[in-house]
Parts: structure tokens; sequence; C-alpha cells
């Protein structure tokens, strides 16, 4: 029965708990700050991160996550920051300035 439990979630040690995403590199370029996330996609990482910077007295943050998987967190890593730097090269602030997906408009 404990089969059955654990491959529908019915229980077990691990039940309830989520694996949230953490931040586990983190660098500056170019006046912002990228931060790699670890998101686990089965016994892998898929590669996702966070851009902030400071404009005009605000903290503005824009998230991204791509389909590429890593099997390895150092190299997830490295993949992350690199990703955060083009991004960065080819929008610079403007990456802020996206509203995808796009908010409802009640008319």
């Amino acid at each position: 029965m404990s089969f059955w439990k654990k491959l529908f979630g019915g229980g077990g040690d691990d039940a309830g708990k989520s694996i949230e995403p953490a931040v586990v590199g983190e660098e500056s370029y170019k006046g912002f700050t990228i931060k790699a996330i670890t998101m686990p996609a089965g016994s892998e990482f898929q590669l996702a991160g966070l851009i902030e910077k400071t404009v005009g007295g605000e903290l503005r943050s824009y998230k991204f996550v791509r389909a590429d998987r890593f099997s390895s967190r150092e190299d997830v890593v490295s993949f992350s920051l690199a990703k955060g730097r083009q991004i960065i090269d080819e929008q610079g602030e403007g990456v802020f300035g996206q509203s995808w997906p796009a908010p409802s408009q009640a008319n």
C-alpha cells in the first residue's frame, strides 16, 4: 500500500513539502543585479533567473525562465548568469517595460 501512496502523493515523509526556487548565484553587471535561481525539474535544474535594478528610486525586477535544463547546479548557475547578461545587453532597462502576459483591459 505504501507504494501506491508514494506514487499518488498519499503520504510519506515528503508529503506536503514543496521545493521552492532558491537564489544560488549573483553578480552585478552594467548596474544591474543578476540572480541565478534553481528550479528543480525532476532530477535536473531548469534555467531561471532574476534581473534587478533600482530605477528612479524604485527596485524593478524581471524574472526569466527558459526551457533549458541542466544536470548540475553549477551549470545552471553559469548559464543563468550568462542569459541574464545577454538579456541586459539586448534590452537594457527596456526589460522592465514588458507587460507579458498582457493585463486584461476592462471597458
